[in-house]
């Protein structure tokens, strides 16, 4: 018997609805059902799994304002990036509806005297999609596509506070993927752990360190991809561009901070400290959350923020402005923050704190800036700002990072792949090489030799 799961407006604090919390029975059921059309799914031609996808990404886009408003219910983001990230979910699916059907299988012939090989990418199966609340839709398009255009059936586990997009993307791929393709199961962490315990094939994660440990132990010999947060390191050289601060900081305060990939350490050499603080706190100023962002999406990490810029030991600590309408005062609404003169073990450095919140680092040279930047476990992304493009980029090949940006920060493409390393997780979103994510190789060796009596037909 399943309960209701209460869901919260962002911007009020308030209730807005409920949804189911499925448990061991629901999960069951939506991995049967997608167990049940892998079969017919998986042995469609690219071609004919790129028109159904696209079919789908259609049927999203011609819905975009009702998408951008349940992404909106959830998250309280302000309603040119909901709008801007629906746009976005839908031309990864496109992307990938295309890019599964180009083949890049290596051909293996000649390896063997008397024998032609070939590799076949197969897909590994059901796959559970587990997904945070930050970005609702764009994760889960991360994830999904690439496991749809490949043959895969998925089960997408949304985050509790966040379901509202992925319902009314399964129910739209439920006409045009096909019954039981993609399904959506509602519920909270229990049912995310039943998830990775039932009978998927693969599971894919995104989410925090401790989530994808547990979810790596659970999932035992299965294929996992994980991406697990940030922390990231932003290096800014004396000869910076003079829109370092203001780009540094729009990025930092972009869906409120809450993205893994968002700049969060500053690190400066110690001359340039202050300067850095000057210029960063004057580009804060100017971003005031309930204006130009958006809150925090729940009490836990409001109550995060609370803690670390409560027991931070910075010197310095500047703070943005709040600025809602009365009815929406109990919202999880937090100003942007900068901190400097901090110790390295400070932990608004050491954790992630999935907040516009950024810190300053005085470096006593470069080669110091490096090690600081490369001084946590996760190693996810970073940015170097230099006006020098070949002190630049030798920077950015010695810092740790799945990606690393040059004079800018959050600029992603379907194109090019997202991934992190360390305490970041792996495996790869984006690009054609997140096809690989949900493939298996098969090598096929046929002899070249007549077939004998008792073996058919002679060549």
């Amino acid at each position: 018997m399943t309960e209701p799961l209460v869901l919260l407006d962002p911007r009020t604090g308030r209730r807005r609805g409920a949804s189911t919390l499925s448990r061991a029975s629901e999960v069951a059921g939506a991995v049967h059902a997608c167990r049940s059309a892998l079969p017919v799914w998986r042995a469609l031609t690219p071609r004919a799994r790129a028109e159904r996808l696209t079919a789908l990404a259609d049927a999203i886009g011609s819905r975009a304002e009702r998408f951008a408003a349940a992404e909106r219910a959830g998250t309280g983001k302000p309603a040119a990036e909901a709008a801007g990230e629906v746009e976005q979910a839908v031309d990864l699916i496109r992307f990938y509806a295309q890019a599964a059907r180009t083949e890049l299988s290596p051909a293996a012939g000649g390896l063997l005297d008397g024998h032609e090989s070939w590799v076949r990418w197969e897909p590994i199966g059901v796959v559970g999609v587990i997904v945070p609340w930050n970005y609702p839709l764009m994760m889960a398009v991360w994830r999904l596509a690439p496991a749809l255009a490949t043959g895969n059936t998925v089960v997408l586990k949304p985050a509790e506070s966040t379901p509202d997009t992925a319902l009314l993307m399964a129910e739209l791929a439920d006409g045009t993927l096909g019954s039981g393709v993609l399904t959506a199961l509602t519920g909270d962490r229990t049912t995310g752990q039943l998830l990775v315990e039932s009978d998927v094939d693969a599971v894919a994660f995104t989410g925090s360190v401790r989530g994808g440990t547990d979810v790596a132990v659970r999932a035992g010999l299965k294929r996992t991809s994980l991406e697990l947060g940030g922390n990231c390191p932003v290096v800014v050289l004396p000869d910076a561009p003079e829109h370092a601060w203001t780009d540094i900081v729009a990025a930092s305060v972009y869906n409120a901070g809450q993205s893994c990939a968002a700049p969060a350490r500053v690190i400066v050499l110690a001359e340039h400290h202050d300067k850095a603080v000057e210029g960063l706190g004057a580009a804060m100023a100017a971003h005031t959350a309930g204006v130009h962002f958006g809150p925090l999406n729940n009490a836990d990490q409001a109550a995060r923020y609370d803690r670390i810029l409560g027991t931070t030991r910075a010197k310095t600590v500047l703070r943005g402005e709040v600025e809602v309408p009365a009815d929406e005062q109990n919202g999880f609404w937090r100003p942007a923050a900068l901190l400097a003169g901090l110790p390295e073990d400070d932990p608004a450095i050491t954790e992630e704190v999935f907040a516009p919140v950024l810190t300053v680092q005085p470096a006593d040279s470069v080669e110091h800036a490096v090690e600081l930047a490369n001084s946590t476990s996760q190693a996810l992304a970073a940015s170097v700002w230099s006006s020098d493009l070949a002190s630049a980029l030798s920077l950015a090949r010695r810092i740790d990072a799945g990606e690393v940006w040059v004079n800018c920060h959050l600029v992603q493409t379907a194109e090019l792949p997202h991934g992190g390393r360390g305490a970041s997780g792996h495996g790869t979103d984006l690009s054609v090489l997140a096809l690989r994510e949900y493939t298996r190789p098969k090598t096929i060796t046929a002899a070249l030799r007549a077939l004998g009596a008792s073996g058919g037909q002679q060549t």
